[in-house]
């Protein structure tokens, strides 16, 4: 079976290069392997900051926080803290912002209201 999530790229230019996956539909079982994969696939082709746009992801199951998690762990260095992360997300739909909220995702993922101030948010590591 087909998955339901669809992926749009953009990349943009700030004070980091910053790759944003626009999703789009369902981030679950069916989908979980399409977005590791697209995730590593720009983690091999360079990307080092990456945002999730989940404005128009209708459903997250815990398989889609599953994938979350190891995209998060592929784009994170050991000791970061969050200000720091590599992985944000931004615009999550309310049942999507509060199943990550209930399971714990945002004390370490940070979730901005936009793709805007997500972006802002994104800082040079130290080297």
């Amino acid at each position: 079976m087909l998955s339901d999530l669809k992926n749009s790229v953009e990349k943009v230019e700030g004070k980091v290069p910053v790759t944003i996956f626009h999703l789009r539909g369902w981030l679950d079982a069916q989908s979980e392997s399409d977005f590791v994969n697209w995730a590593s696939e720009a983690y091999e082709q360079g990307t080092r900051y990456l945002l999730l746009d989940l404005s128009e992801l209708d459903t997250l199951t815990s398989a889609g926080m599953r994938a979350i998690q190891k995209v998060y762990k592929m784009y994170t260095t050991s000791g970061a803290d969050k200000e720091s992360a590599h992985l944000k997300m931004a615009s999550a739909p309310p049942p999507v912002y509060h199943a990550l909220k209930i399971t714990g995702f945002l004390k370490s993922i940070p979730m901005y209201e936009s793709v805007k101030s997500a972006l802002d948010s994104f800082k040079e590591s130290p080297a």
